[in-house]
C-alpha cells in the first residue's frame, strides 16, 4: 500500500475539468503539494475510468501519491489503483477490503452522527467526513455539518477506532481550510479550489501554506 497522507487530497472530476487533461492536472497538483488523488467520475464508463486511472498512474510515476477511485470497487481492482472510496450506498468497506486485499486503501463517507456510530470502521483506513460546507461541485445530500460537526462527529469516530484518518470534504478552500484542520481533521479534500484554479501548482502551494501550520499545532 502506498503511504496514505490525507493532508491535501485532490478530487478530480473529469466532468469539471473542461478541456484540461486530468493527468496534467494531477501532476500539477502533486507538484504543488497534493498528497493523494481521487478520481471521481460519476458518468464515465468502466472502460473510460480504467483508462483514466492508467493516465494518472503514468503522470504520477515515481511519486509516493496514491490514486483512489470513487465508488467503483470493480474499477479500482481492474485498474490497479491504490484504493477506493465508498459512500454509504456503495459496497460496504468490508466488501471493498475483501475484493482489493489488505494492501489497498479503503475510505468511507460518513455524514451524520448516526452514520459515525453505525458504519463498519474496522476495514477502513480513513473516513471522508462531511459535507462540511455547501458546495457546487456535487449535490449536497445532507445539511452541511460545519466545523462543529467535524469536531463532534470526529470524536465519535475516534472513540470507536482511535487513530482512524479523518478527511474533511465539501466546500473547502484556502479561506476555510485552517478552521477545518483546527476542528480535528487530518486533511482536506479539495476539488474546485484546486482543479478549478488557473494554476493548480500555485493553488496547491497556497492550500499547503494554510494547512501545514495548523497540522503542526495539532500534532504538537
Amino acid at each position: 500500500m502506498k503511504r496514505l497522507d490525507l493532508t491535501l487530497y485532490g478530487v478530480l472530476d473529469p466532468a469539471q475539468c473542461g478541456e484540461r487533461p486530468i493527468a496534467d492536472l494531477a501532476a500539477a497538483a502533486v507538484g504543488g503539494g497534493a498528497t493523494a488523488i481521487q478520481l471521481r467520475d460519476k458518468s464515465g464508463s468502466a472502460r473510460s475510468t480504467i483508462e483514466a486511472v492508467a493516465a494518472l498512474k503514468g503522470a504520477l510515476t515515481g511519486r509516493d501519491v496514491p490514486i483512489i477511485v470513487n465508488d467503483r470497487v470493480d474499477v479500482a481492482h481492474a485498474s490497479g489503483a491504490d484504493g477506493v472510496h465508498v459512500g454509504q450506498d456503495d459496497l460496504p468497506p468490508a466488501a471493498a477490503r475483501a475484493i482489493l486485499g489488505p494492501k489497498a486503501i479503503v475510505g468511507v463517507t460518513v455524514r451524520t452522527d448516526d452514520e459515525a456510530r453505525a458504519t463498519d470502521l474496522e476495514p477502513a483506513d480513513y473516513v471522508g467526513l462531511g459535507g462540511v460546507f455547501a458546495t457546487d461541485s456535487k449535490i449536497n445530500e445532507t445539511v452541511p455539518i460545519g466545523t462543529k460537526g467535524v469536531a463532534r462527529i470526529g470524536a465519535i469516530l475516534r472513540s470507536r477506532k482511535p487513530g482512524i484518518g479523518i478527511l474533511a470534504i465539501a466546500g473547502i478552500n484556502k479561506a476555510n481550510a485552517a478552521s477545518v484542520i483546527s476542528a480535528g481533521a487530518d486533511g482536506v479534500a479539495v476539488l474546485s479550489a484546486l482543479f478549478g484554479a488557473d494554476d493548480p501548482v500555485a493553488a496547491a502551494k497556497d492550500l499547503r501554506g494554510v494547512i501545514d501550520p495548523y497540522l503542526g499545532e495539532a500534532a504538537g
